[in-house]
């Protein structure tokens, strides 16, 4: 049997990025930001900040305004 639509990711994004997030001055704008990386990378660096050597897409992930989007 397949996965249903949505259960693909090797990664929980909502756990990983609750983690990531947990020590952010704002966890919800965090956690949106982290969750959108995660779908698009399938990745979140281990930790509450850096290593995003683990997650290069993640790491280089963009906003429109060329800052980094990924928390």
């Amino acid at each position: 049997t397949t996965a249903p639509s949505g259960q693909a990711h090797a990664v929980d994004c909502g756990s990983a990025c609750s983690y990531r997030c947990s020590k952010s001055s704002r966890p919800n704008l965090c956690n949106r930001a982290c969750n959108t990386c995660c779908r698009r990378c399938d990745c979140v660096p281990p930790g509450t900040a850096g290593n995003e050597e683990v997650c290069p897409c993640y790491a280089n992930m963009t906003t429109h305004n060329g800052r980094h989007k990924c928390p």
